[in-house]
């Protein structure tokens, strides 16, 4: 009998009304998404929520009961509506202040840039009490990381720095393999077969995506999952076995 493999979960929680508004448009849980998978970090779930502190500390609170690891994006900048840090220690119940650290780090950016320690800037210093720095070799503010939420900016190329300096520290699982099989079958012609196969193999994830054809018109991807690589082969072998009989039945009855 195979070990079980090892699962490591994860959630984003994007953070601000500029994202709910359409005003910015969100780069960041595609490239998360991908990341994570790549490492052994299932990403279960995605939300969106304003710059709202009860519903920001709501859904910290929830998400992080349910998954190893919480990644939020937004809201640690030097503006009053940039309220994430606040958010985090609020729902961790500890106090926000100053990290010499951060205070450090934001001084010799600005000495570099020429920019002014003032009091927006220095909001940007306020940590959780216990929490790790994240280093931002972007633009210097850090990011940080409290239990197993992990508090990172919401400018695509700061969170991927950030997100690359706490990766080699996370725990990761066993990889989610897949195999992608193209069908050249609408999805509607393949569907109950599908769900036959996937009914069979519970181990196993598969989904189907319709695509349109430029010289074919509508098709489908068969994408299947599993991280078992014996297990992924074989059913696999089972969808093209499915979609060659199916096909066939279809020409038959041309």
């Amino acid at each position: 009998m195979s070990a079980k493999p090892d699962i490591v979960t994860a959630a984003v929680l994007v953070i601000g009304d500029e994202i709910l508004s359409g005003r910015t448009k969100d780069r960041n849980i595609g490239y998360i998404a991908d990341y994570l998978t790549a490492i052994g970090i299932d990403l279960r779930e995605v939300r969106v929520v304003a710059d709202d502190a009860a519903a920001i500390v709501d859904a910290l609170n929830g998400l992080r009961a349910k998954y190893t690891y919480i990644f939020t994006t937004g809201g640690i900048g030097p503006t009053h509506d940039d309220i994430t840090a606040d958010c985090v220690a609020e729902a961790f119940g500890v106090p926000l202040e100053f990290h010499p650290e951060a205070v450090a780090v934001i001084k010799e950016r600005l000495a570099k840039t020429g920019g002014e320690l003032n009091e927006a800037r220095l909001r940007m210093a306020r940590i959780p009490r216990g929490a790790r720095l994240v280093a931002n070799k972007v633009s210097g503010a850090p990011g940080f990381w409290t239990g197993n939420v992990i508090t990172m900016a919401g400018i695509p190329a700061v969170m991927q720095a950030m997100l690359d300096e706490v990766a080699p520290k996370l725990k990761t699982g066993t990889k989610l393999l897949s195999e992608t099989i193209r069908a050249d079958a609408k999805e509607g012609d393949v569907g109950t077969e599908l769900g036959a196969i996937a009914k069979a193999h519970p181990e196993t994830i598969i989904g189907s995506y319709p695509f349109i054809d430029e010289k074919q018109g509508p098709n489908t991807n068969i994408v299947v999952r599993s991280r078992d690589a014996g297990k992924l082969a074989a059913v696999k072998a089972e969808v093209e076995t499915m979609l060659a009989k199916v096909k066939s039945q279809l020409g038959t009855a041309r």
